[in-house]
């Protein structure tokens, strides 16, 4: 999916060396490579990262090179909201560049993976206020052609069993659908209680994968 994307709809926000590519460090860290992963690919994607820095891959098996370090390899199921009931929130309020801090704030709460500053550019991304405080959010990553997926779906600890999460996932569903392409998303397949709420809202499994962390030779 990364591949396609970067070579398709986010090719704007892309930088690559050779048959390697990858998000622009200030928008997200993750890479691709070609499906061959030939050694010519992982040489270009060395001299893309840099030497000693990490690349993020998602496949369903990485045998890095001699001289790659494996940082951490995280089983991951990817979903597909083929039963979702999708449902505009009327007080889902779209996010711009002057949330960004307090995106960042609150992703640094919940943990719900990587989200940088420009992070935002990737698609559109929408949050629930209290009190005028953002205190739940969700939006769009990984974009191809035919599938977008859902990601940064957080909210606050101190304001969670209100069903925001799942309120603004739907919202997400319908956003994408109406573009009529197929939403999606990736969870660890250790993280209980995200797999629990993803499949009751009526996500169901397509695969599984592997998020690779890597470190380009020294």
């Amino acid at each position: 999916m990364v591949w396609h994307a970067l070579r398709g709809p986010h090719d704007t926000l892309a930088e690559g060396v050779g048959s390697a590519t990858r998000y622009r460090s200030s928008i997200a860290p993750f890479a691709a490579l070609p499906d061959d992963m030939s050694n010519g690919a992982w040489s270009d994607l060395g001299a893309l990262v840099g030497p000693g820095n990490m690349a993020v891959l998602f496949r369903d098996r990485v045998d890095a090179p001699e001289g790659w370090g494996e940082v951490d390899r995280l089983p991951t199921l990817q979903m597909l909201a083929t039963n979702v009931d999708a449902e505009l929130v009327e007080n889902a309020q779209v996010l711009g560049p002057a949330d960004v801090d307090e995106m960042i704030d609150l992703v640094a709460r919940t943990e719900p993976g990587p989200f940088a500053r420009d992070t935002i550019t990737l698609g559109t991304y929408v949050g629930v206020r209290d009190g005028g405080r953002l205190i739940a959010m969700a939006g769009e990553r990984v974009r191809t052609e035919s599938h977008t997926e859902i990601s940064a779906i957080c909210t606050d600890p101190d304001h969670r069993g209100r069903g925001l999460a799942g309120m603004l996932t739907r919202h997400m569903v319908a956003l994408i659908r109406d573009r009529r392409q197929v939403p999606f998303l990736h969870v660890l397949l250790d993280n209980v209680s995200a797999l629990t709420l993803y499949r009751s809202l009526g996500f169901v499994e397509r695969r599984e994968t592997v998020v690779s962390i890597v470190t380009a030779p020294a």
